[in-house]
């Protein structure tokens, strides 16, 4: 039976084809927002910080969120946009970096919707907007969306798209998970609309299958579109887009049909099942259903001693040997990789080596201070 080191590398290290894209392995970096962007613009410590990751090892780098041109879009002048002169030409150069360094890199298009608190930049007098006006939270309620609103949104994430594929990067991922504005229109609870977008599943799902199919009019037919999706919210980690795989399958085929080529599975802990009664994960019914590859993220690397203080969690993720075992089976076919990156580089490096036992854990201290 081969070593651990050696089933690493063999697992991990498989190529895979999303769209006309060849990824040398299994391993992606999650997107992570760090507000280290002033003015909403990538410099060159960005292109720097995330080219250490690709000469660690990692197959995909997809980048922390990032606004598209819409002036609802976000909340912080700190979090880098995707539109304006100054800033694709700050993302061009990371999509540089990383190819110099040999990865291949997607941004993350994002629009926090109601997530957005009025009054912050970096457009402070635009209102917090989503499919009915209703936050995850008790903050007051925001303006419903109107036609005009929704057309001018699905048109700035095909824009955001071009935009991405002519400053060199290798495909795209759309936000669509975790309570932002993508995912306030996929959830019951947040969109109470009585039009097409609202209502049953396949209509609260109209409005992504639409951002889908105008990024992909927007881009060339190979050029990948991932499609970030999560049961979970922010501040509501037991909500639930779909109860069974019978609701799932509703929310996905829609998309699949769209155009998306691979979906980003967010859980909280990569190796819970999903539905009772199957061991499989988000990422795995996500597999079963549309045929597309899928990509695991949820606590990799990250260890005992980090999940206990967190929700006294008694697993040790810093072992991969069940993650080995799930892609080995095919159940998905990437992992994502986020906090253990940030601790180390080259996280990515040392588990194909075989050196897991060198890897630097991540600590919360780390966050003020990520290069």
């Amino acid at each position: 039976m081969a070593d651990n080191g050696t089933r690493a590398a063999t697992i991990l290290n498989r190529p895979i084809q999303l769209g006309e894209l060849s990824l040398r392995n299994r391993i992606a970096m999650a997107p992570m927002t760090r507000q280290f962007s002033p003015g909403g613009v990538p410099d060159a410590d960005v292109a720097a910080y995330y080219a250490r990751r690709a000469a660690g090892g990692v197959g995909l780098i997809v980048t922390e969120g990032t606004y598209i041109g819409h002036e609802s879009a976000g909340s912080s002048d700190r979090v880098p946009r995707f539109h304006g002169e100054d800033a694709l030409a700050g993302w061009a150069a990371v999509a540089d970096a990383v190819h110099a360094a040999g990865g291949r890199v997607f941004p993350q298009l994002w629009h926090v919707g109601m997530d957005r608190a009025a009054g912050t930049p970096p457009v402070a007098e635009a209102p917090p907007m989503g499919p009915s006006g209703i936050p995850l939270d008790d903050r007051p309620a925001g303006k419903t969306m109107t036609p005009t609103d929704l057309d001018e949104v699905i048109e700035a994430f095909a824009t955001a798209a071009a935009a991405a594929q002519a400053a060199g990067f290798d495909g795209v991922e759309l936000h669509g998970a975790h309570g932002y504005l993508i995912d306030q229109f996929l959830w019951e609870h947040t969109n109470r609309r009585t039009d097409s977008y609202g209502g049953d599943i396949a209509g609260r799902t109209r409005f992504a299958a639409e951002i889908v199919s105008a990024c992909r009019a927007a881009v060339t037919p190979g050029f990948p579109i991932s499609f970030r999706m999560s049961q979970w919210k922010m501040g509501a980690y037991q909500a639930k887009l779909a109860e069974s795989p019978q609701e799932l399958d509703a929310v996905l085929a829609p998309l699949a049909r769209a155009g998306v080529d691979a979906f980003h599975c967010s859980t909280r802990r990569y190796w819970l099942p999903e539905f009772d009664g199957c061991d499989l994960n988000l990422a795995g019914w996500v597999k079963k259903l549309t045929g597309k590859p899928t990509i695991t993220v949820g606590a990799v690397g990250l260890a005992n001693e980090f999940l206990q203080s967190l929700q006294g969690d008694q697993t040790d993720a810093t072992s991969i040997d069940g993650l080995l075992d799930r892609l080995e089976a095919d159940e998905f076919d990437m992992v994502a990789v986020g906090r253990a990156l940030l601790a180390d580089p080259a996280w990515a490096a040392k588990t194909l080596a075989g050196r897991h036992d060198q890897v630097t854990p991540f600590e919360p201290s780390m966050l003020g201070r990520l290069h």
